[in-house]
């Protein structure tokens, strides 16, 4: 009998551990509200490239696939064949195919 009410109470006692874990407050992580203000106030990337107005190391920059050397190629292209009536035009470009405009076309407009 006294083994019987022993385990009952080492039972006891250890789901009430187990439940005061669980129901321990959660953490609240205590952001400053210059941090916040910074990130409210970061412009979002969703501005479209003009392939018209663009110069090589933005382009670089932002689209996917496109190195120093093809950056310029674009530039050279639009200063020998003048602005770029179409994104589609861009496969003109030496260097440029049809992957790498699929890529980057929801970047792309031309003005």
């Amino acid at each position: 009998m006294r083994t019987g009410c022993f385990n009952s109470l080492i039972f006891a006692l250890l789901t009430s551990a187990s439940v005061a874990v669980f129901a321990a407050p959660v953490a609240i992580l205590d952001i400053p509200q210059s941090q916040m203000a910074v990130d409210a106030t970061t412009p979002a990337q969703s501005a479209k490239i003009d392939l018209n107005n663009a110069d090589a190391p933005t382009l670089q920059k932002e689209l996917s696939g496109v190195g120093e050397a093809k950056a310029k190629a674009i530039v050279a292209y639009r200063e020998t064949n003048g602005p770029f009536a179409s994104v589609d035009e861009l496969l003109e470009v030496k260097g440029i195919g049809k992957a790498i405009l699929d890529r980057n076309r929801e970047k792309l407009e031309v003005n």
